[in-house]
Parts: structure tokens; sequence; C-alpha cells
């Protein structure tokens, strides 16, 4: 069975998916995107992704003409299409095709909106046993808080990550460590977990917001403070996370173990209630 993807409103074929060839987002990454678990049928935190979505557009000046509830039931439609019960739906949105000129066009280009749907499993594996990472300097642009399409940076270093082995690459400016090629980064230290403060250097991630609440219900310290790298490798747990790959433990660190060298009890806890966060939403 083929696949639909929504394109500019429309399902159509995936093999009729065609994209405009002087599509800005093609021509100069000017576009952004998010990505939205489906746990069950069910869309995970889609509102707060969406408001991320609309701030991202609004931070590059694209005018969507969408709100948080259209563009719940545009992904809503098209996972009931598909029938994805578990997965993921990936959503862009372009300043629209144009001929090539770095300056905006004019105000008769519309923005080109696509999005996609993918079935798989949730990586109970990995969040059992942990990961490899390993630290890369971060070498992307200043405004990392706006997810856009701009990704050349993410992917040289889950490139680097790929060619020792590792499951994610922690990146740092300087001394200072930020965060994951698609992750945002936290180190566990005496029962505290820390984590970069929400500002231009990283994206401000949606199951981030949900570890900062389960942490905050259970009563463990989040303090949002910049640390060091020497830092995060003394660390007793270091956990990354994302739409993905939820509450990543990380287990080895430039193939040093960290702490004991196993998940921790912190990451469990934080596990524990990020699972039922998904139960919840089950039964809103």
């Amino acid at each position: 069975m083929t696949n639909k993807v929504l394109l500019n409103g429309r399902f159509v074929d995936e093999k009729d998916a065609n994209i405009p060839y002087n599509d800005r987002g093609y021509n100069f990454g000017d576009g952004i995107y998010e990505y939205i678990r489906v746990y069950d049928g069910t869309l995970f935190t889609v509102k707060e992704h969406f408001e991320r979505f609309l701030r991202s557009a609004a931070e590059i000046d694209i005018d969507l003409e969408e709100t948080v509830e259209s563009l719940t039931q545009t992904v809503q439609s098209l996972i009931d299409e598909n029938n994805v019960q578990n997965g993921g739906i990936y959503i862009q949105a372009t300043r629209g095709a144009s001929p090539r000129d770095h300056a905006f066009p004019g105000p008769d280009v519309k923005p080109q909106i696509m999005a996609f749907t993918k079935s798989y499993g949730r990586p109970f594996e990995e969040l059992e046993n942990g990961i490899f990472a390993v630290t890369v300097e971060d070498i992307r642009w200043l405004r990392c808080d706006i997810k856009s399409l701009n990704l050349l940076g993410n992917v040289l270093a889950k490139e680097y990550a790929v060619k020792y082995n590792a499951a994610e690459a922690i990146q740092h400016r300087g001394d200072t460590v930020t965060e994951g090629a698609s992750s945002n980064v936290y180190a566990i230290k005496d029962g505290v977990i820390y984590t970069h403060p929400i500002n231009n250097y990283i994206l401000n991630g949606i199951t981030r917001q949900v570890i900062k609440n389960v942490a905050e219900e259970a009563d463990i310290p989040f303090k949002e403070e910049t640390f060091t790298v020497d830092f995060l490798k003394n660390a007793d747990e270091i956990i990354v996370s994302s739409t993905s790959v939820e509450v990543m433990p990380v287990i080895k660190l430039d193939g040093e173990a960290v702490g004991e060298g196993k998940v921790g009890p912190i990451t469990r806890k934080l596990q524990e209630g990020f699972n039922q966060k998904i139960e919840e939403s089950h039964n809103k």
C-alpha cells in the first residue's frame, strides 16, 4: 500500500509528491519543520509542537495563515489516511517557489506546506540499556531556537557520531555544552538535573518541556544553566531527549563510561514519568 503525502492541502501518492525545483526550501533552506510522535494513534504534545512551528514561522517572517487547531486537523487527517498507529509525522513549510533570489519574493508567492508519516515502534532496547555518544564542536548558526531547514551543521555532527559508532553527537561552543545533533542534553549530578537554558543557542525541545514537568512533579531539582564538557564527563548520569528517542540514557561518552556505566535511578524515574504522560495523552 502506497502512503499518502499531504501537499498544500491535497493527498497525493508518495511517487507524485513533487516539489518545484525553485522552491526556496530547496534553494536556500528557507523554511521550517516539526516532527510529532504518534502513540497508539494519538498525537503526543501536538499543541506544543505547533505553537513552536508557528513561532519559528514568525521568526523568519513566513505567514502561514494557519492556527494550532487547523494544523492539528491537517496532520490528523494524514495520520488517519495512512492508518498510523505508532510512528510520527513530519511537516514542513517553505516560503514558496519563486525565481532564485536571496531577497524575499513578493506577496503573490505563497508558502508551501508538506507532510508525510512514518510508522515505527518505540526504541525500547536503547531506552533500557542506553546508548553511546561523542562530543563535537558546535558549528551551527546563532538562531538554533528556530526549527529551520538549515541542518547541515547537525548533519555533520551526526555523521561524526556514526563514524565513531555512537548514536549521538553532543555539541559544545568552546567549553559550554549546548545540545545534541538532534536532541537536548542533560547532565545529572548528585541528584540534580542540569540542562542548557532556553536561548538562541538551543532548540526548546518539546520532550525537554515534558521532562522538566516530570522532574518538577517528582521533586527532582531541574536547573536550567550552562555547564562545561568536563562537568558533563564527570556526571553521574547523562540523558539526551527528542521526539524520536524520548528520555534516552547515555552510558558511554567519548569511549568512557558515564557514572557506573549503566542506566541510573534519576533516568529511570524520568522514563517512568514520561510513560505516564503518554498514557495521560490517550485519556484526553
